[in-house]
């Protein structure tokens, strides 16, 4: 790489870390495009023909040290670009060796849509990729695996069902990705993770990628990783940039109402987040009702039921699209203009992830969180979290109320003509733990 760096050990859960120091003048996202990042001129006729011009700060920055073989943990929200950062430089050096590469993600749709991303830079350098992921034919996999694919993306418990068959010899395995790690843990992975990290060679190259980094993650970089490079774009915690937020408090029994109130005031695409898959189907019942276009996607649905909705949603067949967070996780479409939290999660870590599905690739986007009067305590777990406040809005008519606990800042009127949107936030930043960022 032409620029200049410092590199230094740091101590993290048991083992090292390096941290990588980029000079203040060496590389832009404007002035270099993908051209200064070390990558093939083969792939980067590809990218030309995709129309990728310039790197976002996840690729930027991840690239250059996945090409040089570094093992790198990526520290960045989702919508940042993440799967091109793993998805070139495995390519790339791929062709440049014997081996193959694995990409492990929580979700079926999310290993779609990675395999959907590594189709066209594999094909132009002659490699095949074969995705694997349960409630897909078995026997199509094995079939895909026979013509000798370079790359496998997969989840973690199909993964390990055709290791148990001998149909993926671990041996052979030179790259290993985990993308989305943090969710791949919520989803208890954990025990599936460790089995197969531990039957892959030790020498190879390991990436790992994350919204978060709970200590869990920090044990796994310790115990699978060499001197892994903290690649941080946006600290642990950190909501995307561009996606405004407010907080609607009102009776469980008003949100529906509340909900056909607000999204007629939307026209573009709409995420709406259900806690459950029963009310989740009632949700999308509901506003089947109303007249809205809307589909589900939760685990009662089927892998093909899933794809139905979801490429509905990227075409605008469907306005509204009803999701769980497990489920969520692979949805990747930029241009979501509003995020609905109805229900708000139970975990604080999550509700990142959801609001993170708006405002994607520089785009603005906005969301929006309703929450009874007793939930007072995930609320303030949420903005513990952001560092932030939740702005309150009101609906004229629509009884709002105030949470039993706490009094909140004065609320705002929620106007039928105007979105209101709230730009204030914190943007401090903080260092998390012993893992800085660069």
């Amino acid at each position: 790489m032409d620029q200049a760096q410092s590199k230094h050990a740091l101590v993290g859960t048991g083992g090292m870390m390096e941290k990588n120091t980029t000079g203040q003048k060496s590389m832009t996202q404007e002035t270099v495009g993908f051209y200064g990042l070390g990558i093939a001129p083969k792939i980067l006729q590809v990218l030309e023909r995709m129309k990728f011009k310039v790197p976002t700060p996840i690729q930027l920055k991840a690239i250059p040290l996945a090409i040089e073989g570094k093992d790198v943990m990526g520290i960045a929200q989702t919508g940042t670009g993440k799967t091109h950062s793993f998805a070139i430089p495995m390519v790339q050096l791929l062709a440049q060796k014997e081996g193959i590469g694995i990409v492990m993600a929580p979700t079926r749709e999310l290993a779609i849509q990675i395999d959907e991303a590594f189709q066209p830079i594999a094909h132009a350098l002659g490699m095949k990729t074969a995705c694997l992921i349960g409630g897909a034919s078995m026997e199509e996999q094995v079939r895909a695996l026979r013509r000798k694919p370079r790359v496998l993306i997969a989840t973690p418990g199909r993964l390990n069902d055709h290791m148990g068959r001998w149909n993926v010899m671990t041996h052979d395995v030179t790259m290993v990705v985990l993308d989305e790690a943090d969710r791949m843990l919520d989803m208890g992975f954990a025990p599936q993770i460790d089995k197969i990290l531990k039957y892959l060679p030790k020498e190879r190259q390991t990436m790992l990628f994350s919204a978060t980094m709970p200590p869990k993650i920090m044990e796994i970089a310790s115990k699978y990783m060499k001197l892994p490079i903290s690649v941080e774009i946006a600290r642990s915690g950190t909501t995307a940039e561009n996606v405004t937020q407010e907080l609607f408090i009102v009776k469980k029994e008003m949100k529906l109402k509340l909900l056909g109130k607000l999204i007629q005031q939307y026209h573009g695409a709409i995420l709406l987040f259900s806690r459950t898959k029963h009310n989740a189907k009632r949700i999308t019942r509901d506003l089947k009702g109303m007249g809205h276009r809307a589909a589900e996607i939760h685990s009662d649905r089927s892998l093909a039921q899933r794809r139905e909705a979801l490429e509905g949603f990227k075409s605008g067949r469907y306005k509204v699209l009803v999701a769980t967070d497990i489920a969520a996780r692979g949805i990747d479409v930029i241009g979501i203009e509003l995020v609905v939290n109805f229900d708000l999660p139970e975990d604080a870590e999550n509700y990142i992830h959801r609001i993170g599905r708006t405002a994607r690739a520089g785009h603005k986007g906005h969301a929006i969180s309703f929450a009874t009067p007793d939930q007072s305590r995930d609320v303030k777990d949420i903005e513990k979290l952001i560092r932030a406040t939740l702005p309150i809005a009101r609906h004229p008519e629509i009884p709002s109320e105030q949470f039993s606990q706490f009094s909140k800042p004065p609320a705002r009127q929620h106007s039928n003509q105007s979105k209101g949107f709230n730009k204030s936030r914190n943007a401090k930043f903080s260092k998390f733990g012993k893992f800085r960022r660069y």
